[in-house]
């Protein structure tokens, strides 16, 4: 079938392969932004024999894109029915249009040329989709690093540190090799050769940099005074986005390692293609738990100080809120740091209490207190002067009860005379 098309899906991006007019119609009648898959790579993969010359004469005769997985173009997954695949984490489908671009019917994923037929060829593919998510990563990376206030290199380059030091030269050296990579369309083995020895070096510089995060929480940690939290609370809010930047350079390049060494696998070792890809995939998710864990540590004790600054603002109207507003600061650079890397996660910013606010508070209180009070006397008052009526009464009643009795008495006293 012509318009025949076959979806594959790594849980990151959705490769669409066919004829380039089919994957064309079918990408635009789903509204999809896609980025060539690079599909003569999978050629490496062949064997040789005439199953493999017909293979890769079909793979030469067709077009494969690669769209990123959002929330919206998942939904493809569920809605062409992708069935899991003996590629772990790998999910494929063939479908295609028996006349309407409006509508795509799933057909058999066991048809002729269906790459999930051949587990070497959806191993190389899903190879390669990881390779394009990676890259995607470090584009975002980049965009990262061009919007805060001090780009890398700037903050790199301002650091005395050897360990830093090692890790701007190991950069050079993988940006020559990608560039090498996409010049030749390979990683050949005196390419491999110059990188070999940057793992070690960029996970030195990840730990140092987790380790300065961790001194700032630390440090926050222990102040006890309000003019000490909201200095060590200035620090953070400095010292935290460069070592956050260099956490982004150290992923970054991290990703382009393994970009690297599929790349290699892919040309040297076909056949171990699928493990590498799985093995790499496990050790960048524990980097990114890794890194979540610290950084969401400081936001924590970041939160924690503002907290504390919230309690004793009437009393610091100055240090307060400035602790407040380094930890939305730093709150805020770890939310947009977090997004870049595509560590998921939510959180709101404190807001800080004007000492006006809490001022107005207070005074509202104490007024109302005194409203309370002011009542209490006036009741009080007004009980005490009933009571000083009733009582002024009551006298005057025996005043003139007196003064009757006294007049009877005389009157009665004349008489007798």
């Amino acid at each position: 079938m012509v318009n025949e098309i076959q979806l594959i899906s790594d849980g990151d991006g959705l490769a669409v392969i066919g004829p380039p007019t089919a994957v064309e119609r079918f990408l635009v009648s789903e509204g999809l932004p896609s980025t060539d898959l690079g599909l003569p790579r999978l050629g490496s993969v062949l064997s040789a024999g005439a199953a493999a010359a017909q293979t890769g004469s079909e793979i030469a005769a067709h077009s494969g894109r690669w769209v990123q997985l959002t929330k919206e173009s998942a939904q493809l997954v569920d809605k062409f029915g992708l069935m899991p695949t003996r590629t772990p984490g790998v999910s494929h489908a063939m479908v295609g249009n028996p006349g309407s671009i409006q509508k795509w019917l799933q057909i058999s994923s066991k048809g002729p040329g269906a790459i999930a037929a051949n587990p070497a060829m959806l191993a190389g593919a899903a190879g390669i989709m990881a390779q394009l998510a990676m890259q995607q990563s470090m584009k975002e990376i980049t965009d990262y690093l061009a919007t805060i206030d001090e780009k890398v290199d700037d903050v790199l380059r301002a650091q005395k540190d050897a360990v830093l030091a090692r890790m701007i030269g190991v950069g050079f050296v993988i940006e020559e090799s990608m560039t090498i990579r996409e010049q030749r369309g390979r990683v050949d083995e005196v390419t491999w050769s110059k990188v070999q020895g940057a793992p070690a070096t960029i996970a030195e510089t990840q730990a140092y940099a987790l380790r300065q995060l961790d001194a700032l929480a630390e440090k926050l940690e222990r102040k006890t005074t309000i003019g000490d939290l909201a200095k060590a609370a200035r620090e953070a809010e400095s010292k935290g986005q460069e070592w956050l930047a260099v956490l982004a350079r150290c992923f970054q390049l991290q990703d382009a390692i393994a970009v690297l060494e599929l790349d290699r696998v892919l040309d040297a070792s076909p056949g171990e293609l699928d493990g590498h890809r799985l093995g790499l995939r496990a050790a960048r998710q524990n980097r990114l738990e890794l890194i979540s864990r610290c950084t969401e540590r400081l936001v924590a004790r970041m939160d924690a100080a503002a907290g504390r600054a919230n309690a004793k603002v009437l009393l610091n109207p100055m240090d307060s809120p400035a602790v407040v507003k380094a930890s939305n600061h730093v709150s805020t650079a770890i939310v947009e740091f977090h997004g870049r890397l595509g560590i998921e996660g939510d959180r709101q910013s404190s807001e800080a209490r004007r000492w006006t606010d809490a001022a107005k508070e207070a005074r509202d209180k104490a007024l109302e207190t005194g409203a309370e009070g002011v009542g209490a006397a006036r009741r009080l008052g007004d009980e005490t002067l009933g009571r000083a009526r009733w009582a002024t009464g009551k006298l005057s009643s025996r005043i003139a009860e007196r003064a009757l009795r006294r007049r009877g008495d005389d009157e009665g006293h004349d008489g007798k005379d």
